[in-house]
């Protein structure tokens, strides 16, 4: 399978963003990563927070992002805006939107910080699974362009698996990006987004849905990822609850050699 370099591969070119002189970006959307309706969230996500990463006054690795679909986000163009809202020694707190037609269509907050080395531990279990070259790769989903632009290969909890026994929501599967492209912190973020949502592995039918906000939490250095390289995550997902509209997923994605890498946590809205 051929490898792309990350300044050749169309998921750099769909969080590409040029700078306006004025502190400010212009970013399009990318056909190549579109959903049912709109972008896929999480090049979204991925592109407000390329943001902060290319600001200047940046310091240290990402720690923590949260995104804030405020409306449906429409192909085409927009403006995105960066700020530091406050440095300390080590950390850095940032606010971030997207706007388009002057009103904002997306914002986030981030943590930064130069990390230090410390005690750690790790509770959570890399799970004994197979290997990702004995799993057959899923077909992408012909309505949701970006599923093609991942190589997914499901160990259980597929879009077309019946319920497991176990936890009922949860997918257990190898990922990374199609064709690969070494792993970095704004591609895991996209990445982290890349689990179908909770609700149609509980309950398969499709139904309206959108992601109001989405979390996560890097738990690696730039180093940590880069040794990575383009092998593929193990990514686990699984929701706790579903009703009135709303349900939430929660997400471990763990490097080939066992490594926690991130977790991610989101609320979905659904319409019936």
């Amino acid at each position: 399978m051929e490898t792309h370099n990350a300044s050749t591969h169309e998921f750099d070119a769909a969080i590409a963003l040029t700078p306006t002189g004025d502190g400010g970006f212009t970013g399009r959307t990318h056909p190549a990563y579109g959903n049912m309706v709109g972008p896929f969230g999480g090049v979204i996500g991925a592109t407000l927070l390329n943001a902060v990463m290319s600001d200047p006054a940046l310091l240290g690795d990402p720690v923590s992002l949260t995104v804030h679909y405020a409306a449906p986000i429409a192909d085409g163009g927009f403006m995105v805006r960066a700020r530091p809202l406050r440095t300390n020694r080590t950390t850095q707190h940032w606010s971030v939107e997207l706007t388009q037609e002057g009103q904002v269509a997306a914002f986030a907050t981030a943590v930064t910080a130069l990390r230090r080395d410390t005690w750690s531990a790790t509770d959570a279990r890399f799970p004994d699974v197979p290997a990702a070259s004995g799993l057959a790769e899923a077909p992408a989903i012909p309505r949701a362009a970006w599923t093609s632009r991942y190589e997914m290969r499901f160990i259980d909890g597929g879009p077309d698996s019946a319920v497991q026994d176990g936890h009922p929501s949860q997918s257990r599967l190898w990922i990374r990006d199609q064709p690969p492209r070494p792993l970095d912190f704004v591609s895991l973020s996209a990445l982290c987004d890349a689990f179908f949502p909770r609700l149609f592995v509980r309950r398969p039918k499709w139904v309206p849905i959108g992601t109001v906000a989405l979390t996560t939490y890097f738990h690696a250095d730039a180093a940590r990822l880069q040794a990575q390289g383009t092998e593929p995550l193990l990514g686990i997902a699984k929701a706790l609850h579903f009703g009135q509209g709303f349900f939430d997923q929660s997400a471990e994605v763990w490097s080939s050699d066992g490594k926690l890498l991130a977790a991610t946590h989101q609320v979905v809205y659904f319409k019936e």
